[in-house]
C-alpha cells in the first residue's frame, strides 16, 4: 500500500500535459479523485477473493464501454477491412461455455484494429418448452448474456474480465452482436504467441431477485457440430484499417522506429493495470488498456511569423482529442465492500495534431 505522504504528493502533481505520455501517477491520482479518496483503500485479505459484479453495476460499465468504442470508431467505419473468423464452443457447465478463435495470422501486420463483433445464433425454442415456461413463470421471458475474455495465465491460472453483457428474449431467435474489441485488443497485449482468443459466453436471470424465473435455461447459441463447420457456428468479425493505406489516420508506421524526422503521429501504448501494486484486488475492471500516446515532430511556422506572435512558441505534436476510461473499483464503504463504477477522463489519446505552447487546440471526446 502507498504511503499516505506519497498519495498526498500525487494530488499535487499535474495532470498528464497534452504531449506527454500517460503515467501510473496520473492514473492513480485521477482514480483517487474520482472516488474522493486520499489514499489508497485498505482491504482485508477477505477482499482478495474476487467478488460477484452486481448486475447494474455490470450493466452501468458495459455501457460506457460501448460509448467509448464508438467515440474511438467515429471517422473510421468506411475505410475498414473486413474478415470472418469461425469459432467452436468448447463443453463446460450448463449456463456457461468457453468459446475459442484461432487468431494466428488474423490481424494483418501494419494495420489497426477498429472493431471487433461476436456472433452468435440463438436457436428458436421449441412451442412445448415455451408453453410449459408460461405456466411456471408467465411474466420472465428474458435472460441476460454476458461475454468475458479468459486469461490464461503462465502459472496455469485463469481469470475472466467482462466485455459485453445484454439482455435477449427467448421468443426471439436469429444471430445476436456482441462487441468485443477490448478482448481482443487484452489478447493481443497480453497473450503469449499462437494462443486462441478465448471468450466465456454465459446466460443468466435477468433479474436475480426472481428465482422462479427460468428463461435462461432456454436460451441456447448453435455451435460446431461434430462432423465440421455448419450453417450458424459462432463468428468473429474484425474489421481493420490498413495504416499503410490510410495514413491519414494518424497513425505511427508500428515497423519503422520513431526518429528525429518521424511526423507528428499516434503510437500505441498498451498500459497494463495488473501489473501495479497498488491496483491489486481494488481495480477490478479492465486489466488494461490501450492508452496511445503523441511522438514526432511538427512542421515550424516561418521566422516573420514567429516574430509577430512571439508567446506562442514552437508547435507540438499533442493529443487534440481524447475519450475517457471506464473501470470497476472494489470500496469500502461503511465496513463493507462495494463495486463502484469510475469513468476516469482523457485516458486514451483519440487523435494527434500539431499546435503552439498556449493555442486553444486540444477537444477533449468524453463519451
Amino acid at each position: 500500500m502507498r504511503s499516505l505522504w506519497l498519495c498526498w504528493a500525487l494530488w499535487a502533481l499535474p495532470l498528464t500535459g497534452p504531449g506527454a505520455a500517460v503515467t501510473e501517477e496520473h492514473i492513480l491520482s485521477s482514480l483517487l479523485q474520482q472516488l474522493h479518496l486520499s489514499e489508497v483503500p485498505v482491504l482485508d485479505e477477505s477482499d482478495a477473493e474476487e467478488p460477484v459484479t452486481p448486475a447494474h453495476v455490470r450493466a452501468q460499465y458495459v455501457a460506457l464501454l460501448r460509448r467509448s468504442h464508438g467515440a474511438r470508431s467515429r471517422g473510421k467505419r468506411f475505410s475498414q477491412n473486413f474478415r470472418e473468423v469461425a469459432g467452436r464452443f468448447l463443453v463446460s457447465e450448463a449456463s456457461t461455455r468457453l468459446l475459442v478463435f484461432s487468431m494466428e495470422q488474423r490481424l494483418p501486420p501494419n494495420s489497426e484494429l477498429v472493431q471487433a463483433v461476436l456472433r452468435l445464433f440463438q436457436e428458436p425454442v421449441p412451442e412445448a418448452a415455451l408453453r410449459r415456461h408460461e405456466l411456471l413463470s408467465p411474466h420472465g421471458d428474458r435472460a441476460r448474456v454476458t461475454v468475458q475474455w479468459l486469461q490464461v495465465r503462465d502459472d496455469g491460472s485463469n481469470r475472466t474480465f467482462l466485455i459485453d453483457s445484454r439482455p435477449v428474449s427467448i421468443r426471439e431467435s436469429g444471430w445476436k452482436a456482441f462487441d468485443v474489441t477490448e478482448a481482443v485488443n487484452f489478447w493481443q497485449q497480453l497473450s503469449r504467441p499462437r494462443e486462441p482468443l478465448l471468450l466465456q459466453v454465459s446466460v443468466q436471470r435477468e433479474h436475480p431477485g426472481q428465482p422462479a424465473s427460468s428463461a435462461h435455461r432456454l436460451v441456447r447459441f448453435a455451435s460446431q457440430g461434430p462432423s465440421g463447420p455448419r450453417q450458424g457456428e459462432p463468428q468473429l468479425e474484425l474489421h481493420t484499417l490498413d495504416l499503410g493505406e490510410f495514413g491519414a489516420q494518424g497513425n505511427c508506421d508500428p515497423e519503422v522506429p520513431v526518429s528525429e524526422g518521424t511526423r507528428c503521429c499516434r503510437q500505441e501504448m498498451y498500459i497494463d493495470l495488473q501489473g501495479m501494486k497498488w491496483a491489486e484486488n481494488w481495480v477490478l475492471e479492465p486489466p488494461g488498456f490501450l492508452a496511445y500516446e503523441c511522438v514526432g515532430t511538427c512542421q515550424q511556422p516561418p521566422e516573420a511569423l514567429t516574430f509577430k506572435w512571439p508567446l506562442l512558441g514552437p508547435r507540438q505534436c499533442i493529443a487534440s482529442e481524447m475519450t475517457s476510461l471506464p473501470m470497476i473499483v472494489s470500496v469500502k464503504e461503511g465496513g463493507r465492500r462495494r463495486l463502484r463504477v469510475v469513468s476516469l477522463p482523457n485516458m486514451r489519446v483519440q487523435k494527434c495534431s500539431c499546435a503552439s505552447d498556449g493555442a486553444p487546440v486540444s477537444r477533449k471526446l468524453e463519451p
